[in-house]
């Protein structure tokens, strides 16, 4: 089998203008960057006015492994075949962030023949729009250094500033720095860092605002820094409300992009599903179902990361009510969870399946706790066997969901055939998607709910950075916010060594912070990292550009 970007590269693009006109959108509604991506302009989202025609339609994982589950390539493939099945569907997906593309993990646009294109643009620099967000996120913070230093009239506490400068890719060289330094005429010398752009609360807001009157009025309330009385200062109080909504006035606007099979493909805002919320825009998705019949959509890493935050923070702030849910699994995925070897998870291990299928069983359940029972999407390899599917497949159903076989990465579309009439069954299926703890119920509460329902812990407990916080955010009315917890994705507990289906563990919250623009609070679940370091041999080392101007070697 070619890499994906040959198989990418060899697929003749259509016009982006065709792309659009099979979902319904008109030359005029969008501007062009180039010949095979555009954005769709202010005026027509202004006609989506909630008017959601199409079925939501949400994917997502188990518990992630260093082998990948496919659920990227999941998502395009389910609406390549929901097309090929005779039925209107847009996807909508995240977008890729460099850190991971230049080290280990790699891109975000799937993978084999269910692939979205110009995979090198959406995975490089697109249309700029986190390169926006990371000025707009560094145009605040210069703008409030430069506050400290020409007057600090706001009294802001410089020595202890919550907020961090951000860079999109990977460099453990500025987890931690000093600004300032040089002298009196080079600013006040305090405590800095780097975050990677896709943790950015600026970030969360380009996913979660409505529209561009939202965008403003969330980028006035992200609080930079705290007074030394203890009072939040805010993107307003700094005056850099007007130039940030400048700077990300057109990444506002979603991408429109295709598929291998030249299905419609909305891309937009990437925050990470560990530390932020993990999903596409609001914007993407009430316009994707205004066009589609079936809108399929994506969120980071598995259930208890991505899903519930999907649930309880996106579908809450927009109003939406999923339709349908797909968990997608691999044969290796659930081998490793039982203890396999990475390397020896090809061999045919029946026993280690069944003993594996404990994490999937927690990822179903998770997602019946919300009132929808979710289809499993086996994302096939050639090493599978018939008796590892079937054991699947009877523990799934004992579950009460059913499983289904896809491959869609070896034969696209057409390898989810069987998945759309499982996902259709689902859609037409009576529900009541309910969320999973009420916002108005306790800081204390939430975050128990969230541990002890989602993740299978015993109870919490609050560390001392995480007990000051809270009485920080009581005090200033930030408690009745959804939760978005910082947490590892390689376990459903906060430790990454314990896979498959933990219990009686302690989910221990270190920290609490408040993204009052982006409307939720970040509960940090043991030691997460905001910025990453490359491994001893990035997936730089083996990008290039020949002669012609083609990149290789991306994946």
């Amino acid at each position: 089998m070619p890499s994906d970007i040959d198989i990418a590269q060899s697929v003749k693009m259509k016009p982006i203008q065709e792309i659009a006109a099979r979902a319904g959108l008109e030359p005029e509604d969008l501007e062009l960057y180039g010949k095979y991506k555009a954005k769709i302009t202010f005026e027509r989202l202004a006609k989506v006015n909630g008017e959601n025609k199409g079925k939501l339609i949400l994917v997502t994982a188990m518990t992630p492994t260093p082998a990948g589950e496919g659920k990227t390539t999941l998502s395009i493939g389910l609406t390549q075949a929901f097309n090929r099945a005779g039925h209107n569907s847009l996807v909508a997906i995240r977008e890729p962030s460099l850190g991971p593309v230049f080290g280990v993990k790699g891109g975000a646009t799937g993978g084999g023949w269910a692939q979205v294109v110009p995979m090198e643009d959406i995975n490089l620099h697109f249309t700029g729009d986190i390169h926006a967000v990371t000025v707009a996120h560094n145009l605040l913070l210069a703008m409030l250094d430069n506050h400290i230093f020409q007057s600090n009239a706001l009294d802001v506490e410089w020595r202890n500033v919550p907020m961090r400068r951000i860079m999109d890719s990977c460099d453990r060289a500025l987890r931690n720095t000093m600004v300032g330094l040089g002298g009196p005429t080079h600013g006040v010398p305090r405590p800095d860092g780097f975050d990677i752009s896709a943790a950015s609360e600026i970030m969360a807001i380009l996913g979660l605002c409505s529209d561009l009157k939202d965008l403003k009025a969330r980028l006035g309330r992200v609080i930079a820094a705290y007074s030394r009385d203890g009072q939040p200062v805010t993107a307003q109080d700094l005056k850099a409300v007007g130039a940030m909504t400048a700077v990300l006035r057109d990444a506002a606007k979603p991408n429109l992009a295709q598929t291998l099979e030249g299905t419609p493909a909305l891309i937009h805002a990437g925050s990470f599903g560990n530390v932020a919320h993990g999903c596409s825009s609001i914007i993407a998705t009430c316009l994707g179902l205004s066009l589609s019949d079936y809108f399929v959509t994506e969120a980071g890493f598995g259930s208890e990361l991505g899903a519930e935050k999907f649930f309880n923070i996106k579908c809450r702030t927009a109003g939406l009510k999923p339709d349908a849910v797909v968990i997608s699994t691999t044969i290796r995925a659930l081998k490793y969870q039982a203890g396999v070897q990475l390397a020896d998870t090809a061999q045919e291990n029946v026993a280690a399946v069944e003993a594996g299928l404990d994490n999937l069983a927690k990822h179903i359940e998770n997602i019946k706790l919300h009132g929808i029972t979710p289809v499993v999407g086996i994302n096939k390899f050639t090493s599978d066997t018939d008796a590892e599917v079937r054991a699947v497949q009877d523990r799934c159903a004992g579950e009460g969901a059913r499983a289904v076989e896809v491959n869609v990465w070896a034969k696209g579309g057409e390898g989810g055939l069987a998945l759309v009439d499982a996902v259709r069954e689902v859609c037409d299926q009576p529900k009541e998607f309910r969320h999973l703890y009420p916002v108005e119920a306790s800081v204390e509460e939430k975050l128990e709910t969230i541990a002890t329902k989602i993740y299978g812990a015993a109870g919490i407990q609050l560390g001392p950075d995480a007990v000051k916080s809270l009485a920080r955010l009581k005090k200033l009315g930030y408690d009745k916010l959804p939760i978005c917890m910082a947490k590892t994705q390689n376990s459903l507990s906060d430790n990454t060594t314990l896979k498959g289906r933990p219990t009686g563990f302690t989910t221990v919250i270190r920290d609490l912070k408040v993204s009052a623009g982006a409307g939720f609070i970040v509960a940090y679940a043991g030691n997460i990292l905001t910025m990453f370091g490359f491994p001893e041999h990035p997936a730089a080392e083996n990008i290039d550009v020949t002669e012609d101007g083609t990149i290789t070697g991306l994946f």
